[in-house]
């Protein structure tokens, strides 16, 4: 079947539009984002050309951050982007995670969907896409992704324009991490879930000293180790 039927039909453009209303309680946080990496990039030295074009080349807030100090400082091109890739390697993660769901994509679809793979869809799109049969899982993570893009890039793009305008007393850059963890906690109900979290989280802990965010990088992959051995353990018997 060609991948061009996946997209047409009322079904389709349903799990698209379910995709887009189950995104919308994530919005404010991820606008708030978007505008603390904005003003962060205005006040970076980049003018507005140049801060955009990186925001919508790494469309990545902790890999924007970890790289404007080295753009500042003018280090070289290779540190800037083995230093991004580093502090964003847990979408390659998800991007593992989720790819029996797109397999059945060409390979233009796919890596178009790649680039919409961000923390709020990953775990939205993780937890809600069992409801759906297999054919509209790409339709409804579309609507998940297109939403969450746009939302980040007009958060941004106001970022840019309104720094030093807003004042730090808002703390602006923890509603974020609370939208997430409004988002993971759901999952807890699950072995799988309470592993995920309990393992990643705790390794996280331990390891948030290590530099350019490895901690991070070492904690998603224990956490979705935990997961994959909780899911295998069999059940104790009732």
């Amino acid at each position: 079947m060609s991948d061009a039927i996946l997209w047409r039909g009322p079904a389709a453009r349903a799990a698209f539009r379910a995709g887009t209303l189950d995104i919308a309680p994530a919005i404010p946080a991820t606008l708030a984002w978007g505008l603390v990496t904005g003003i962060a990039m205005a006040q970076s030295g980049l003018n507005l050309s140049q801060a955009y074009a990186l925001g919508l080349l790494a469309f990545a807030g902790t890999a924007q951050l970890a790289a404007l100090p080295l753009l500042a400082s003018h280090a070289p091109v290779v540190v800037t982007v083995l230093t991004a890739l580093i502090v964003n390697l847990r979408f390659v993660i998800y991007s593992a995670a989720m790819k029996s769901e797109f397999m059945m994509l060409s390979f233009p679809r796919r890596l178009g969907i790649a680039y919409l793979i961000g923390d709020f869809p990953y775990v939205l799109f993780e937890r809600m896409a069992p409801q759906y049969e297999p054919r509209l899982r790409p339709v409804y993570f579309l609507g998940i992704g297109i939403c969450n893009l746009v939302v980040w890039q007009a958060g941004q793009l106001a970022g840019l324009l309104a720094a030093g305008r807003i004042p730090p007393e808002w703390g602006l850059e923890f509603a974020g991490m609370v939208a997430l963890v409004a988002l993971v906690v759901p999952m807890l109900r699950s072995r799988p879930g309470f592993a995920a979290c309990a393992v990643g989280g705790g390794v996280g802990v331990a390891l948030d000293g290590l530099p350019a965010h490895a901690g991070l990088v070492l904690a998603t992959v224990a956490g979705i180790f935990a997961a994959v051995l909780a899911d295998r353990l069999p059940r104790r018997a009732r």
